[in-house]
């Protein structure tokens, strides 16, 4: 009897409603059409309320996510059973949150941040394929980071050559 109550407060708990919310970016995981474009996009709008912030606090911040989706992500992988559940978005927000640091933030830089950062989500480049066989949440996590540097790195470039800003 105390096994059952054990494991259903492990799976729909408070710790574990948080976990779920915060690793589908307060729902935009459940999109039934491209979650991770979804999560994208709520990384592009959440990251908005960090402009007015210095870098310092906008790198922090990240930071603090990147460890939050990792437990979450863990949490609720674990939950579905899954190594890295199409629900789980938060590293999308993480990713593009990274791409978005120490840039202007305007409409048009958003746009090209959030493009690049879907292009390198899906292609991967190394080591980002390879920082997703970490364990659990780290490698949920981990590799949406890097593909979110790799888009960072190549806005930089693209606002060399076109001035967005």
């Amino acid at each position: 009897m105390a096994s059952a109550v054990t494991s259903t407060e492990g799976s729909t708990g408070f710790w574990a409603t948080a976990a779920r919310l915060l690793a589908t970016a307060g729902g935009a995981g459940y999109s039934p059409l491209v979650p991770g474009t979804a999560g994208s996009a709520v990384g592009v709008v959440s990251f908005w309320a960090l402009t007015g912030l210095s870098p310092v606090v906008q790198v922090l911040a990240t930071l603090a996510l990147f460890g939050l989706g990792v437990a979450a992500s863990s949490r609720t992988a674990a939950a579905v059973g899954r190594k890295d559940p199409a629900i789980v978005v938060i590293d999308e927000v993480v990713g593009q949150w990274a791409s978005l640091l120490f840039l202007p933030f305007t409409p048009a830089t958003a746009a090209v941040s959030f493009l690049l950062f879907r292009a390198m989500d899906v292609l991967k480049p190394w080591p980002a394929r390879d920082l997703e066989s970490l364990p659990a949440g780290l490698g949920i996590m981990a590799d949406d980071l890097m593909a979110g540097i790799y888009a960072n790195l190549l806005l930089r470039v693209v606002l060399l050559v076109v001035p967005l800003a």
